[in-house]
């Protein structure tokens, strides 16, 4: 497999990707994180989809069609689509670096990879623009820089794509959990009851939940974060959200909807009753 090659090329860039992810993290997160409702915006929480994927489609359709319009004897049009593909990069960066502020482990350091080769893409297409603007009486040299830009951006489309399909970054981490329609006993454990406050962890068959009490009142949500999967039981009550201790998403624990990114997903919800047979059973809610 192809794929195979380039993600073993990829890892033995971890000499210079490793230091460089790291300290890009720490700058790139810096910025973000006290602006956040931006960084959800980029994020795409609005959305419930990752604006960086739909943003990198412009660039790389209006890239093609440039190479497309050169290999055939349209300047113009040529020139057109490379500059909105150039701006569509310019975006996709902007949209990629709210993203890579909440990507770790692997992921960040093959992100690194692919943003710098995007970067070196993005600045041979610059060159290529400022050389067709002089309208120079011979194209072969901006066409062949484009060429090679191409490439690049393909190379580097491949690598990000491998951070979300192989690494599963930004992925919905219940998108093959079902609905349900069983209620399922609540597994208390050790515990006499629920307890007061929370969250707790709780398991409910092949699910662990965190459970928060207020008296009669129970509310649950699924114990892995739909983000990156970090531990909401060990997250933090606010307001009347639920935040993640790994990258801070909130999640509205009455039905799971995410108020707060670098999410873009909703978390699943649990009803919870008590059974006719004693002790407590739930059943995740519908929509």
């Amino acid at each position: 497999m192809i794929g195979r090659y380039v993600n073993r090329a990829v890892d033995k860039q971890a000499r210079w990707s490793k230091p460089l992810g790291d300290f890009n993290h720490r700058w790139i997160g810096a910025i973000f994180h006290p602006i956040r409702p931006i960084q959800n915006f980029l994020n795409g929480t609005w959305l419930g989809h990752p604006i960086h994927s739909v943003v990198t489609d412009v660039a790389v359709g209006a890239l093609t069609v440039s190479i497309v319009a050169d290999l055939i004897g349209q300047p113009l049009v040529a020139d057109v689509s490379m500059l909105l593909g150039v701006l569509a990069m310019l975006a996709s960066a902007v949209t990629g670096a709210a993203d890579y502020a909440e990507v770790d482990g692997t992921a960040r350091y093959r992100a690194t990879v692919h943003s710098v080769i995007m970067v070196v893409a993005l600045v041979l297409y610059v060159v290529s623009l400022v050389i067709r603007n002089g309208q120079p009486a011979d194209r072969l040299l901006p066409i062949l820089v484009a060429i090679v830009a191409y490439l690049l951006l393909s190379l580097g489309a491949a690598i990000g794509g491998d951070v979300v399909y192989v690494l599963g970054t930004h992925v919905n981490r219940h998108a093959w959990r079902g609905a349900g329609t069983k209620w399922i006993t609540l597994d208390l454990g050790s515990l006499p009851d629920i307890p007061e406050g929370g969250p707790t962890k709780l398991r409910a068959g092949i699910n662990d939940l965190a459970v928060i009490r207020n008296g009669e009142r129970i509310l649950a949500v699924h114990a892995q974060c739909a983000h990156a999967g970090g531990p909401l039981a060990d997250g933090t009550l606010v307001g009347d959200a639920i935040q993640c201790p790994w990258h801070g998403s909130r999640f509205r624990v009455a039905n799971g909807h995410v108020v707060r990114g670098p999410a873009m997903y909703d978390q699943p919800a649990y009803d919870v009753r008590r059974a006719e047979s004693g002790g407590w059973e739930v059943r995740r809610q519908v929509g």
